[in-house]
């Protein structure tokens, strides 16, 4: 009986993914066994999944097909990027913030810049790129991942563009203004900006007098690195100034920027509070790349879990500070391990909300 259940729940998981990326079905149901030795075990170390893995084979066996898998197999990430945008809550007005999150292993600098989709106090990975360096993108990074976003899902479902101090620069933002792209965007507190008649101004002069935490928009456009954006800005604690510049939506500008931390609460749940991403030791990027595909996978499956148990089974309680106790990601984990391990009918539950029915 026990044989029966678990087959069930592999064969209605690997149906679904036939559907989305219409890969061999061998291949397919190592796929979905390695993403639920994931979720199950909250490692990418290959020891340790290979000895999760649901499967009579021994753990040297499924120690070796994992190898090959990240070694052999090429994935076209097209597919996966429109299967991770097929789970989005809602798929117009986005939010998109990009941001790189970056670490070293031994000599090898890891190092990744993705593009997300910002929900409700998390971000949904959608698009990356590993960069063969360390340090900033460039413009030919950035608008690279813009034009790969448009291509698949086109500009009319982006509200704005968020992004911190890093995504400066006249070319990227001239790039965006001629795509019509919204965008809000920190800038550095010491940054020049000028006028229309040359005069030099910064606005963390401007905002000296203001109180804590008052936004303030400039009435006028001005010029950064060259191109003409409006400017709105804050003072925070400690001395900082928040300072974003937008191409429209001036009034929104700060509300919308704000959205920008969730790619972050995302790259903690990808790492330290999640799925220990930067336990790896793989060096190759190729490899690193489709592990990233795994990760972002399971990621999704959890919080899509945590938005279905939260509107549908118990609501995740508010604390004193009004914030949720757990985040939409850590309350789908549990019921997708429990899930996987334990109940079947909530595993069946699960797939009818991945596929929408």
């Amino acid at each position: 009986m026990e044989t029966t259940k678990v087959c069930d729940k592999y064969s209605a998981l690997c149906d679904y993914f036939s559907t989305q990326l219409g890969w061999h079905r061998a291949r397919i149901k190592f796929f979905v066994l390695l993403i639920i030795a994931l979720c199950k075990l909250q490692t990418v170390c290959f020891e340790q999944l290979a000895a999760g893995i649901d499967s009579p084979a021994q753990i040297s066996s499924s120690l070796r097909r994992i190898q090959r898998f990240f070694a052999a197999f090429t994935i076209d990430k097209d597919p996966i990027a429109r299967l991770l945008f097929s789970v989005l809550p809602c798929k117009s007005n986005l939010i998109i913030s990009i941001d790189r999150t970056n670490w070293q292993f031994g000599k090898t600098d890891i190092n990744i810049f993705m593009l997300s989709v910002c929900y409700d106090g998390i971000a949904f990975p959608l698009l990356w790129k590993l960069l063969a360096k360390k340090g900033n993108t460039n413009t030919k990074e950035r608008t690279g991942l813009m034009e790969k976003f448009i291509k698949l899902f086109g500009k009319g479902c982006i509200k704005a563009v968020v992004a911190d101090r890093e995504f400066i620069g006249k070319n990227w933002l001239q790039y965006l203004q001629q795509q019509r792209i919204p965008f809000h965007i920190r800038i550095r507190d010491n940054m020049w900006l000028h006028k229309s008649k040359g005069e030099k101004i910064r606005m963390s002069w401007v905002l000296q007098g203001l109180k804590l935490k008052a936004a303030w928009h400039h009435p006028r456009l001005l010029y950064v690195d060259g191109v003409l954006v409006y400017v709105s800005g804050m003072r925070l604690e400690g001395g900082e100034y928040l300072i974003v510049v937008s191409y429209d939506q001036q009034q929104q500008a700060l509300v919308h920027y704000r959205e920008r931390w969730q790619i972050e609460t995302m790259f903690k749940a990808f790492k330290t509070n999640g799925f220990n991403l930067e336990d790896t030791h793989l060096r190759d990027s190729e490899r690193i790349d489709k592990l990233l595909v795994v990760v972002s996978i399971a990621f999704t499956w959890a919080y899509k879990a945590g938005i279905y148990v939260h509107e549908h089974v118990k609501p995740i309680s508010i604390k004193a500070h009004h914030r949720k106790a757990h985040s939409y990601f850590k309350y789908g984990l549990r019921f997708l391990i429990n899930a996987l391990l334990v109940n079947n009918d909530q595993l069946i539950i699960f797939i009818n909300v991945l596929s929408g029915t």
